[in-house]
């Protein structure tokens, strides 16, 4: 009977064409070739070897910094003399001065390595090993590493000489654990050590005779000076075999000679008691054990319906169907991206990326818990790139594009508590370099309310990077129609919206109102003499964003029949804003003069917000912007980042030109790594072995765009 039931297994584990599933025929040698799982806090990745399983976990309040005041208190002193400079078209000399007296103080994010300074950083919890102790012959057959999406399992099927095995995992939202399920086919061929480990910051000893407990905090980047340290963690690690002993030899609990055995781990920080987000708990340990005995206590078939009652409840919401499987379907997943960037016709494989992001969205970001970062909740590094924080010129507003078109409103939340949690920070920024009201965010995010300006004026210095992040409160609005929400949210668009209309200035020439100082988001211009500057007055991009933002104020106002003279006042600035302009070579203009550009094919198509995810350009209201916009889309290229490859998808499917979305899908969809022809970016971002976007490095947002 275990014979029929573990060849089941096998079969049962072979990827069907018409499934929605990641599948591989080896383990991961990578962090980019193996299965993500999450339950919006808790997050792993299995690497799936046989014989040393590699399993990485996160816990998405796993943050080391703590909060600071990055504000120059006298920062608005420099701003009317940054103003004379950028009215006389001195930009070079104006961007040396917001460089001196208009950039953050100290540290700022570390220019992206923050683990050791206050701003901080995302990283690793914890990683389990399983080695394999028993086997004599490191050798098997019929490999099968599966990740099925529409019920958040991960498994892991093998031959070896005593028979089948296999191992079953998921992250239980319901019940706060990542569980794994391990069974062979010939009783008592289950030899295992199992560890958990850190690298740095952490202690680990034997809480029971089955349990590891690993313990620790995290550095405060203030040398411990911090009055409450830095972020406490906690992950508890436990073995429960259906039959054989289990007990904690050293440093691993062992497993010697079971047929079935599930492992438990739960884990917890005390990030909800630092931030705005996240549980609110006596101490992550207290957390953490109280998961494990709850978890525990139940049967593994219980825990597991209700993980995939609860996954089910959100990925069956929407659906896909664009063509019948094709033939390449049945290639493990690496394999299909080859073949498709060999000119193999794949349609299916759009469709499987498209509920791969919602696969993502769920596992990510589910209500309570912090927002989505530039890795979701998936990191192995103790540095990640970027800190892995919350960038506001683009990606962290990309994580939440699918929301509400896939029918995940509620995950959504996350998002929208966290940007309210820059109100406060962002009103004494606000304060301290214009000398105006209401609040500001600039480019970069932590849980510690960071809104000043970034280190360096060349990509700090944006300054509306909350304006965009005000569009998700009001869209969510628009697609729900909860009066009860847009009476939560006014108050931060009003801020938002107040801040803006303080520190337009009128520009010379046509006596347009603008933002000064600012830049289009990453991206630098050639002044007439030959020079580079980044600081301007009123990038396009930052005049459309101040159209929908005074817009969505004044609609919401109207609505909630609050602040007539208000929405007067924004009514009446919208109107005088710079309109989005077209050149002399027919396309968009990216600042409100035409300068040349150093980088044709920047990563970044800023100035095309209003095409998307705005809609001031159109093809019915506007088709003569919306013939610029294409035209701006073809000098820019087709390659780029991973994320922004996907925003041209994007802004091309806007435009209505399904050919040339394909054909910029294809390359998003391009295996990271392999030469591309003709490629003129510097930048090649594609796709992972499995289905991470890449920048490179792995980075979520062109998954979510």
């Amino acid at each position: 009977m275990a014979a029929l039931q573990v060849a089941a297994w096998s079969y049962a584990s072979l990827a069907r064409a018409d499934e929605d599933v990641i599948w591989f025929d080896r383990p991961a040698s990578q962090f980019t070739e193996s299965t993500p799982l999450g339950n919006g806090r808790l997050g792993a990745m299995i690497f799936g070897d046989p014989f040393d399983e590699r399993i990485v976990l996160n816990e998405s309040g796993m943050w080391s910094g703590s909060p600071q005041d990055a504000d120059r208190l006298d920062a608005s002193d420099a701003l009317p003399e940054i103003r004379r400079l950028l009215l006389a078209g001195e930009n070079v000399a104006a961007e040396r001065l917001v460089d001196a007296n208009f950039t953050c103080q100290g540290a700022g994010s570390g220019h992206g390595r923050g683990a050791h300074v206050p701003y901080g950083c995302y990283q690793q919890l914890a990683e389990v090993r399983l080695t394999d102790v028993g086997s004599k012959a490191k050798k098997v057959a019929s490999y099968r590493r599966v990740l099925k999406l529409n019920e958040a399992v991960a498994s892991v099927v093998f031959q070896q000489e005593a028979g089948m095995h296999r191992r079953e995992a998921f992250i239980s939202a319901p019940d706060e654990a990542f569980v794994m399920r391990l069974e062979a086919e010939e009783a008592g061929t289950l030899n295992y050590d199992v560890r958990l480990q850190r690298g740095e910051a952490a202690q680990m000893r034997a809480a029971d005779q089955t349990t590891i407990e690993l313990t620790g905090r995290l550095d405060d980047g203030k040398n411990g000076q911090d009055a409450a340290g830095g972020v406490e963690f906690a992950a508890l690690l436990r073995v429960v075999a259906d039959d054989g002993s289990v007990e904690v030899v050293g440093d691993a609990v062992q497993l010697p000679g079971a047929s079935a055995a599930v492992i438990y781990v739960c884990a917890a920080t005390d990030i909800g008691n630092r931030s705005f987000a996240g549980r609110r708990v006596a101490s992550a340990l207290h957390a953490a054990q109280s998961d494990l005995q709850r978890v525990t206590g139940k049967g593994y078939a219980e825990v597991r319906d209700a993980h995939r009652r609860d996954f089910g409840s959100y990925y069956n919401r929407a659906a896909l169907r664009l063509a019948n499987p094709s033939p390449q379907a049945s290639l493990p997943t690496p394999a299909r991206l080859e073949a498709y960037a060999a000119g193999g016709e794949d349609v299916h494989l759009a469709e499987l990326y498209f509920n791969f992001g919602r696969y993502l969205l769920i596992s990510s970001s589910r209500p309570g818990g912090l927002p989505a970062n530039l890795q979701g909740i998936w990191a192995e590094e103790l540095q990640t790139p970027w800190n892995a924080d919350w960038h506001l010129n683009v990606n962290v507003q990309m994580n939440y594009w699918p929301a509400e078109v896939c029918n995940l409103s509620e995950l959504h939340e996350p998002f929208f508590s966290f940007v309210e949690s820059l109100v406060e920070p962002g009103a004494k920024t606000a304060r301290a370099y214009y000398d105006a009201g209401g609040w500001v965010a600039h480019v970069l995010a932590n849980p510690w309310g960071f809104t000043s300006p970034g280190e360096k004026a060349s990509w700090g210095a944006s300054c509306t990077g909350s304006a965009w992040a005000c569009q998700h409160l009001w869209d969510h609005y628009l697609f729900t129609g909860d009066k009860v929400f847009l009476a939560r949210a006014y108050p931060v668009l009003k801020g938002s919206a107040q801040f803006y209309s303080d520190i337009l200035i009128e520009e010379p020439v046509h006596g347009w109102l603008v933002t000064a100082p600012s830049n289009s988001p990453e991206n630098a211009f050639e002044m007439a003499d030959g020079r580079r500057a980044n600081i301007c007055m009123g990038p396009t991009m930052d005049q459309q964003l101040l159209r929908y933002l005074f817009d969505a104020c004044v609609r919401a106002a109207e609505l909630l029949d609050v602040d007539r003279a208000f929405r007067e006042e924004l009514a009446a600035k919208r109107n005088r804003l710079a309109p989005t302009q077209i050149g002399s070579d027919g396309r968009v203009m990216e600042w409100l003069e035409e300068y040349r550009e150093p980088e044709p094919h920047h990563r970044h198509v800023s100035h095309l917000w209003g095409l998307y995810p705005g809609h001031e350009i159109n093809r019915r209201d506007a088709p003569d912007l919306a013939r610029a916009a294409g035209k701006s889309l073809d000098a820019r290229g087709d390659e780029g980042t991973g994320w922004s490859v996907a925003f041209k998808a994007a802004l091309w499917a806007r435009l209505g030109d399904g050919d040339r979305t394909q054909r910029v899908l294809k390359q998003l969809l391009w295996p990271q790594g392999k030469p591309r022809p003709d490629s003129q970016s510097r930048f090649s971002g594609g796709t992972y072995p499995n289905l991470f976007d890449a920048h490179p490095p792995f980075q979520i947002d062109g998954n979510f765009g």
